[in-house]
């Protein structure tokens, strides 16, 4: 059964009729589908369209068919064009020529892209819930683990920081994905059905009834619009993204802190693989697969503006891309997020080699020029004397607060024995600002 094919005197071309066909991805859509078409129905017999045995007919054969879907009763089958047609089909055998009036006023333009607003609202809603449960493994992670540990620019130590404050840097860049996504639902819950291919209809339908069944805010402004956005699926892409961005980033901290050369923190067994030819190996694959799928959602984003940019008003059939770009890009990040829930609260802390990194890192080294400044030297010159102090100590090899008094004093008379108290890495933690890392 086609949904159409009235004007047409050839068969489809078999090869044209697969190139066409959407029912192998888009099934997932089969409870949007149905939901949408029920809410249609009751308004068309709010609108006088269909009568109330019509109506009480048409519900039952759509509750039916749904729940011998998820029964596995009902095998979504996929020699049918998409999975619009094959519920319509499967309507029609089981309640007869009453199934037939189901998609009066309504086009697969306007049913598409409220199956699929429905189903991006959801996916979204998913996905900021799993973001939020990241946030949590990572905030209980810093604060069990809240040692002194090497912040770093350019790769280079830099400053004393907290694990915890690590950790809540990534807390706070999934804070705001999680508020991309609830930003983009916003903007997204707004209904198309009713728009029909992209004029309306003729017949006297109520949109608001419809959007307000659905749980949308409101029916879009205009129909042309209505079935040819797709921005919620390029504004979900780019969340998903900047998501997968963030999880890259930090997968690459993890896999270059579980390094030998590293060593501050030991991934769990459960979330390693070892190596088919050196038995000591354990990579962070868990870690490199999340680092690596990164790209797979960029491409998804990426391919969708690029079949977007060109497409005039209205609905065009390379829409139809829209749902694989869009459903990998949503497992990949699902995945990637529960993934990486699974390898930060199981692996371990290294306290220990975190320290030592700390104290062969001169990262008091700042501190030593806060405090001459604190004594009246001008901060300039006071970077130049910590600078020669640094130097001092790499001659020695040794770390600045193990020098003496007098090696302090051969750079500037300044030097007291309170500098000690103030260039100790706890000490630096709590003064002023710096309470924030605690």
């Amino acid at each position: 059964m086609k949904l159409w094919g009235g004007r047409f005197e050839k068969k489809e071309n078999k090869i044209m009729e697969d190139f066409n066909s959407s029912i192998r991805f888009d099934k997932r859509l089969y409870k949007e589908d149905v939901k949408g078409s029920s809410a249609h129905v009751n308004m068309l017999s709010a609108s006088g369209i269909l009568n109330e045995v019509e109506k009480d007919d048409i519900l039952k054969g759509l509750s039916s068919i749904l729940g011998d879907i998820e029964s596995g009763e009902l095998v979504i089958d996929d020699s049918y064009e998409d999975i619009h047609t094959f519920i319509e089909a499967n309507l029609i055998k089981r309640i007869g020529d009453t199934g037939k009036k189901l998609h009066t006023g309504r086009s697969r333009n306007d049913q598409v892209a409220v199956d699929l607003k429905m189903f991006a609202r959801n996916a979204a809603g998913e996905v900021a819930a799993l973001v939020e449960s990241l946030q949590e493994v990572l905030k209980t992670k810093g604060e069990d683990n809240n040692y002194l540990m090497p912040g770093y620019t350019h790769l280079q130590r830099a400053q004393v920081v907290t694990f915890k404050f690590h950790m809540m840097a990534y807390y706070n860049m999934l804070q705001r994905d999680k508020k991309r996504l609830l930003n983009a639902i916003d903007i997204l819950n707004e209904s198309p059905l009713g728009c029909g291919a992209l004029a309306g209809t003729t017949y006297d339908i109520q949109r608001e009834l419809t959007a307000k069944e659905l749980g949308f805010k409101k029916p879009v402004d205009n129909f042309m619009d209505g079935v040819s956005d797709r921005d919620f699926v390029l504004e979900l892409l780019s969340a998903f993204s900047i998501i997968m961005m963030h999880l890259s980033r930090l997968s690459e901290e993890l896999i270059l802190w579980s390094s030998q050369e590293f060593k501050f923190v030991t991934m769990d067994d459960e979330f390693s693989t070892g190596s088919s030819i050196m038995p000591q190996k354990k990579n962070p694959d868990a870690a490199e697969l999340v680092r690596g799928k990164t790209g797979r959602v960029y491409g998804a984003l990426m391919s969708m503006l690029t079949t977007m940019k060109g497409i005039p008003l209205a609905y065009n059939k390379d829409m139809q891309e829209d749902k694989e770009q869009f459903f990998d890009a949503l497992d990949t990040v699902s995945a990637s997020l529960e993934i990486m829930c699974g390898v930060i609260s199981t692996m371990k802390v290294n306290k220990d080699n975190m320290r030592k990194a700390v104290k062969a890192g001169f990262l008091n080294a700042t501190e030593v020029a806060d405090y001459l400044v604190n004594k009246g030297m001008p901060f300039r010159d006071a970077h130049k004397v910590s600078g020669q102090i640094v130097l001092h100590c790499e001659k020695k090899d040794c770390a600045i607060e193990d020098i003496t008094l007098e090696e302090f004093k051969i750079y500037s008379s300044l030097f007291e024995e309170d500098i000690f108290e103030f260039i100790d890495y706890d000490n630096i933690l709590k003064k002023g600002i710096k309470k924030e890392i605690l």
